[in-house]
């Protein structure tokens, strides 16, 4: 395993003093006073009450908005719109029906003109990193939710983006295949050393998928505690449990949970 979490590691994503106005009939304040710092090679999450603001916060790493006060940018370079150097993943994998396994992780590449060989030979890889090699020629529908979110993390990673932006992308799915998935990125990210963003309303999952947690208030959301872990590194099909159920493990879970109902006392466990 490479060691991408080096004191030397660039300086990926900084958002300063970011904040997000919605303008409608009464505004509304989604993000005020957002800091944040994410080195290359880190596996940051995202946690907080409903409405916070984590997917509004996520918009704005990856172009899709702009704040309203405040910078975001990506290695210096002021965020200006969508880019492939940021890769999103939804909950909802937003799939093109009409086309195979193969040719939807092919689409992104299509798009940027990458020579049909290196392409094959691209799509190929990845269908083999998420275990869908063999189900290249299947059409979505005959995929199950689990497989075609596989589907969608090849896609993307297809395009070899820097950073790897994840919206709830296992909330929709069942307990076994969730840990499946979580296996599958964790596997993934000491592989490829890519930065990852992942959203998430599971306290568990954050703790051990992320080298660092990042705590939002209730709207409009700010950072309110980060927590650096490293249970990751110790996580693996055989031992997940074991890991889970240490006491450094339930001491800090606990603690989260008491620092998000404070803030919002519907937040579900």
């Amino acid at each position: 395993m490479n060691d991408f979490l080096a004191e030397s590691s660039e300086e990926v994503i900084t958002l300063d003093n970011v904040m997000l106005t919605y303008e409608a009939e009464h505004s509304v304040n989604a993000l005020e006073d957002i800091h944040i710092k994410i080195n290359e090679g880190e596996f940051v999450c995202l946690l907080g009450p409903s409405g916070c603001g984590k997917s509004t916060l996520l918009k704005i790493i990856a172009g899709f908005i702009k704040p309203t006060k405040g910078t975001a940018t990506m290695s210096g370079t002021p965020i200006n719109g969508p880019d492939w150097h940021r890769g999103v993943v939804f909950q909802q994998p937003p799939l093109y029906p009409w086309l195979n396994v193969e040719d939807n992780v092919k689409f992104g590449l299509k798009m940027r003109k990458i020579p049909s060989r290196i392409g094959k030979e691209t799509v190929n890889e990845y269908l083999e990193k998420v275990g869908l090699l063999e189900f290249g020629k299947n059409r979505i529908y005959e995929l199950s939710g689990g497989m075609r979110q596989r589907v969608a993390i090849a896609r993307v990673l297809v395009n070899n983006p820097k950073v790897l932006l994840m919206d709830e992308p296992f909330g929709a799915l069942d307990a076994l295949t969730r840990e499946q998935m979580q296996n599958l990125i964790r596997k993934i990210w000491w592989e490829t050393g890519k930065t990852i963003l992942f959203i998430t309303h599971d306290v568990d999952e954050a703790l051990s998928l992320g080298t660092r947690v990042l705590i939002m208030s209730k709207r409009p959301g700010r950072i309110i505690k980060e927590f650096k872990v490293n249970f990751t590194k110790s996580i693996t099909g055989e031992n997940s449990d074991r890991t889970r159920y240490t006491n450094e493990f339930q001491e800090l879970r606990e603690q989260i949970l008491n620092l998000i109902n404070k803030t919002d006392a519907t937040y579900s466990i």
